[in-house]
């Protein structure tokens, strides 16, 4: 997986844009939120990136800040949302804007998003709820810090093994004893899981 790329942007045409790397140009998709602050054709631009591939297709997505692109990973972790959809929340909501209507639960905000109905929207509510509630520049996880505690960073790393926030800060929570390194926490909560 790509992290980072940086180069001079060639083109741009939402949601496409050229970036030429050396000599190699890379198409990527990216959102409107970053559109709106790209530079203008033929001046240096660096975009966080990300990779996926599917059985029968590679795609490239460019994000100018790293809080749009942990966005937009964590909203296709909602069941029955993909890229499409994922990009389509960013070009509707910047990532605060987006953070404080599901810590709301303003269903009906949501909905505004193109691609979003009402079945998606409380979805989005109950599965990102955990997640956005630090998102965009205070979020340790998104701004590489390190999370204030060791429960706080055993649950981050919990979800990034792909437990489900709310399931994640349980597990958490089950296996902390006082005093507990944040390796601890995570190794009594898998062996808790196997059980």
């Amino acid at each position: 997986m790509i992290g980072r790329l940086k180069g001079i942007l060639i083109h741009k045409q939402p949601p496409w844009l050229v970036v030429d790397v050396h000599g190699v140009g890379y198409e990527l998709e990216a959102p409107m939120s970053t559109f709106y602050d790209l530079p203008e054709a033929g001046r240096e631009v660096a975009l966080f990136t990300h990779y996926a591939q599917k059985e029968d297709s590679v795609s490239l997505y460019g994000f100018l800040s790293e809080a749009e692109r942990q966005l937009f990973r964590d909203v296709q972790r909602v069941s029955g949302i993909g890229a499409k959809i994922a990009l389509a929340v960013l070009s509707g909501a910047s990532v605060d804007e987006f953070a404080r209507l599901v810590q709301a639960g303003d269903v009906q905000a949501l909905t505004r998003i193109p691609g979003i109905g009402k079945k998606t929207a409380e979805r989005m509510v109950v599965e990102l709820r955990d997640r956005v509630a630090n998102m965009g520049s205070t979020t340790p996880a998104i701004a590489g810090k390190a999370p204030a505690d060791p429960l706080s960073e055993a649950t981050i790393a919990l979800q990034q093994l792909g437990y489900k926030p709310a399931e994640a800060q349980r597990m958490a929570k089950q296996a902390y004893a006082d005093g507990d390194a944040a390796e601890t926490i995570i190794r009594k909560a898998l062996q808790s899981a196997l059980r």
